[in-house]
């Protein structure tokens, strides 16, 4: 996606580019096998999301979505998977209040298909059935951050009056 304007015939101003996605870090644990292969297959699993974002300088910054599974089958963890899925993306001349959302939503939502299909490999190459991530809406997880912030920030005033 580039987005641009041109102001007084000036050379566009507003530019968003993709440059890299990469798989930055990946682990996969199956710390009960091969015993939990023998169990009747009921797991739970539980997912974290993360995300971290780094200002490489100029116009470049990079965006690592980190996915975190754990499964569980009875009290025995089944496998533990960890995907970062990073991007470099180019972002110029945006509003800080429109960087924020950018950085913190539509970066990792592009990088979630990539993070979802290194989970879906792993899983199956650790001999576990296929197990595909539902879609994220990474707007509302954003909102939902701006608002807990505040909140933190508005807690943090009150204590310190």
């Amino acid at each position: 996606m580039t987005e641009q304007t041109e102001t007084n015939g000036a050379a566009p101003a507003r530019a968003f580019s993709l440059q890299r996605i990469y798989v930055k870090d990946l682990s996969f644990e199956t710390p009960s096998s091969p015993a939990v292969f023998q169990q009747e297959w009921k797991p739970e699993t539980q997912m974290n999301l993360s995300t971290q974002t780094s200002h490489l300088g100029g116009e470049s910054f990079e965006v690592v979505l980190t996915v975190t599974l754990t499964t569980k089958v009875a009290d025995t963890t089944a496998y533990l998977v960890e995907v970062q899925q990073a991007g470099i993306f180019g972002i110029r001349d945006f509003p800080e209040q429109e960087l924020a959302p950018l950085l913190g939503s539509y970066c990792p939502s592009i990088l979630f298909p990539y993070a979802r299909e290194a989970v879906s490999d792993l899983i199956i190459r650790g001999s576990f059935p296929q197990l595909l991530l539902t879609p994220v809406n990474f707007d509302a997880l954003f909102e939902q951050h701006v608002r807990d912030q505040a909140a933190r920030q508005a807690a943090g005033t009150k204590a310190a009056s």
